[in-house]
């Protein structure tokens, strides 16, 4: 059969999408919690340092999803050739959801049998499952819950390819990802390119995160000997990989260790780019790439009842899996710079992986070598490099490239702004109601007024707009976000001083209380935003957040009092309100809410207020299933 690109539908049970929150994140990534300086090379000390964001605007959270499934039907793309037939989903963040392997009917992938957000990315919401596409800044990117722009394209020789592709605009990347299936080949085929649009330089960051199955007898191969091994504890250290003799275990076998753990895998230069997880049989997924690609990782769940419990709340019972990944620094702790004007790009390749069983399962050097010669019969490394000079004359076969989904209108507006280049070849269509004050903005110099307020948006172009025409409370308070995206601070309250002059509004307080010199002051400007706008239940829990932290439980328990009885009944809210009543001393009160149930939708990974809940109500009881999410173990 010739290669084959159409659209599909997927049923499957899933929650709803989660919907863009009001409240723009202020907050950005905290450096890493260890001593940079022990890093063994000077690039990566470098890196660790480097690129952190100070916010993540202009985004806003991603928390409104809910763990009521029922059946949908989710638009796909699928790419089929006589090998492999992969499954895109172009709505959510464009991943790859399944990729199957035709003559032996094996699915490669994790493939998730549910669709249902939790809280591990940037903006709260994500799924596991298949292969995502991470961009940004150190965790799960903006869009991984987002629709992508997707077009139909052409490889030189006709075969399909299927492009995806957004403006990322907390780093402000044109993104690009070119999937096709070359006639009879056993691989799929990945080009990603990262274009930097202005002249200044950008932090980037970048993995290919695959879930694969996991089980007992599956075997991580990677041409490293060593790993930087991070287990949760804000520690980074250097380790043997995959080395039999050593008194905790191999830690190539993912299934064999309690604990969840992430190891970055050392690869020597000049070593080909590869990883793999590959089962008794010595067959499975393996993944390589040309040598933009440094990166190689394992991330593990552990097989405790905290890591047990991560993955059925994700995935439903017995969906274990691991991930594999790849990305364009040594550790996912890192960022690089992106010159301005400047793209990089890359191929990977994906596919089943054969290779004798006795070898992959010996000593780590017999796997190694076994799989690298495996490897390089069904991808040559030489075939990739071409395959990347190839990309380079993808087009269309009309004049404007065939639409097959549409993604947000940022990248119009950006196109519309100058700050991004029109492409027959990554069209992006027109604006939406989103954009539109903003496209007011740029037609007339005055922003619209509004209220909520019109969506956020960062870059010096618009700053630079608002900088000489903003004098109302709506554009002054869109100026202090525009000024802290920059981390101008102090240019930022006075923004939203003046807005709050203008007009007192919940925005332009909250935000201030973004700046806020002590935890007691950060409460009492997120109590008075509150007090504007108390039907926003997001604002509602930062609102006890922050008078938690500010040891501040009764007045705590005193907003929760006025509270409708549906955002009373919300998780989040029952857990602030179980830890107010243990803060004031009310145990019995802790109990009962913990009989009753709690169930944070959004609880994040990590994140250990439920079971340090229930040992401060029970300390002589075990955490029960429902409660344990530690990471560390148990």
């Amino acid at each position: 059969m010739s290669t084959e690109l159409r659209r599909d539908v997927l049923p499957i049970e899933g929650a709803a999408d989660p919907a863009p929150g009001r409240l723009p994140i202020l907050h950005g990534i905290a450096r890493p919690g260890f001593d940079s300086a022990v890093a063994p090379y000077p690039d990566m000390a470098r890196n660790l340092e480097y690129g952190r964001p100070t916010t993540l605007l202009p985004y806003t959270m991603q928390d409104s999803y809910t763990r009521q499934r029922s059946s949908r039907e989710l638009a796909t793309l699928v790419l089929e050739n006589e090998v492999l037939t992969a499954t895109f989903l172009p709505g959510q963040g464009g991943r790859l959801w399944s990729l199957v392997h035709k003559p032996t009917g094996r699915e490669l992938l994790h493939r998730n049998p549910i669709l249902q957000p939790a809280n591990l990315a940037l903006r709260d919401a994500w799924l596991a499952g298949g292969v995502e596409w991470n961009l940004g800044a150190t965790g799960h990117w903006p869009l991984t819950c987002e629709p992508l722009h997707a077009v139909r394209l052409s490889a030189p020789d006709g075969t399909p390819v299927l492009r995806m592709y957004e403006f990322e605009r907390l780093r402000r990347v044109l993104t690009t990802v070119d999937a096709w299936l070359p006639p009879g080949s056993p691989t799929l085929m990945i080009h990603v390119a990262l274009h930097n649009p202005a002249q200044t330089p950008t932090p980037v960051y970048w993995w290919s995160n695959m879930a694969v199955p996991q089980s007992p007898d599956v075997r991580v191969v990677t041409p490293a000997e060593r790993a930087f091994h991070f287990d949760y504890s804000a520690q980074l250290k250097l380790v043997d990989f995959g080395d039999r003799n050593r008194t905790d275990g191999d830690h190539s076998y993912p299934a064999r260790f309690p604990a969840a753990a992430d190891f970055f895998m050392d690869i020597p230069v000049g070593e080909r780019h590869w990883i793999s997880a590959l089962d008794k049989s010595g067959s499975g997924l393996v993944q390589t790439s040309t040598d933009r690609l440094i990166g190689r990782k394992l991330f593990q769940w552990g097989v405790a009842a905290g890591g047990q419990r991560w993955q059925e709340w994700l995935s439903g019972p017995d969906s274990e899996y691991i991930e594999i990944q790849a990305g364009l620094a040594r550790t996912q702790l890192e960022h690089l710079e992106l010159p301005g004007e400047t793209t990089w790009e890359w191929v990977e390749a994906y596919g089943l992986l054969e290779a004798d069983p006795a070898a992959v399962h010996g000593t780590w050097a017999e796997a190694r070598d076994a799989v690298a010669g495996a490897l390089e019969r069904l991808a040559p490394r030489a075939a990739l490099e071409a395959a990347l000079i190839e990309t380079q004359r993808f087009g269309a076969a009309a004049e404007d490239a065939e639409q097959l989904h549409q993604g947000s209108g940022w990248g119009a507006l950006e196109v519309a702004a100058g700050s991004l280049a029109a492409d027959a070849l990554r069209p992006f269509g027109s604006c939406d109601v989103e954009q539109r004050p903003w496209l007011d903005l740029l037609r007339t110099n005055r922003l619209p007024i509004s209220d909520p307020p019109a969506s956020p948006v960062t870059g010096p172009k618009w700053r630079a707009l608002l900088e000489t025409s903003a004098d109302d409370w709506h554009a002054l308070y869109h100026l202090g976000l525009l000024r802290l995206a920059d981390d101008d601070r102090a240019g930022a309250r006075e923004a939203w001083t003046r807005s709050l002059a203008e007009q007192p509004n919940a925005w332009a307080q909250r935000a201030l209380a973004h700046l806020a010199d002590s935890s007691s002051e950060a409460a009492d400007l997120t109590l008075a935003a509150h007090r504007l706008l108390p039907g926003l239940r997001e604002l509602t829990i930062e609102t006890l957040k922050a008078l938690l932290a500010a040891d501040r439980a009764a007045d705590a328990l005193d907003v929760i009092s006025t509270l409708s009885p549906a955002d009373r009944a919300h998780g989040r809210i029952r857990l602030y309100n179980a830890q107010a009543a243990l803060a004031t001393g009310d145990i019995g009160q802790v109990r009962l809410l913990l009989d009753e149930g709690i169930t944070v939708d959004n609880l994040r990974e990590g994140e250990a207020s439920l079971d340090l809940l229930w040992h401060a109500a029970h300390p002589d009881q075990p955490v029960p299933p429902e409660y344990d999410f530690r990471m560390s173990g148990s």
